[in-house]
């Protein structure tokens, strides 16, 4: 699939089946964000991987269907950088878009998380000076959401609003 087609086919996936994700995929997954756009190329993330099914399901308060996932990928921000929450805003992007191109559904969990974050720092261990910016749950999907987007036409601007 190339990557227009993936960018046109993702969509939040909330349901799994729960079958595990092969850790080469997972790796691909994360290096699709490790090599998103990032101002004056600081990089200031750190994915973190957790497959343990006892650990996933420590999420369940910030969705309760993460616990279906075949893994989760918490990703990590250095908040010193100037553009952390775009540099991380593109490597979630970035992931979701592979994840797609894998065949695998996945979902950007934020805003929910961001409550619980010292809770969720904890349980992977993340230091104090790093900020949990989200969840992204993966897996194969058990649905196929069809959402419709707003046509071309109704927000393409030519030189003027």
């Amino acid at each position: 699939m190339n990557a227009l087609e993936a960018i046109r086919k993702r969509r939040s996936v909330r349901k799994f089946t729960g079958q595990p994700v092969p850790k080469s995929d997972l790796e691909t997954i994360v290096d699709a964000g490790r090599l998103a756009a990032t101002g004056h190329n600081e990089q200031p993330w750190d994915f973190i991987v957790i497959t343990q099914k006892e650990t996933i399901m420590q999420f369940l308060p910030a969705a309760p269907w993460i616990i279906q996932a075949g893994a989760v990928i918490a990703v990590v921000l250095d908040e010193k950088s100037r553009w952390w929450l775009e540099d991380g805003a593109a490597a979630i992007q970035n992931m979701l878009i592979a994840c797609t191109a894998l065949g695998y559904g996945a979902c950007w969990v934020q805003g929910d998380v961001i409550p619980r974050e010292e809770h969720f720092k904890d349980l992977l261990d993340i230091p104090d000076h790093k900020r949990l910016m989200a969840l992204v749950p993966v897996g194969i999907p058990a649905e196929a959401p069809e959402r419709e987007k707003k046509p071309l036409q109704q927000v393409l601007h030519w030189e003027k609003f």
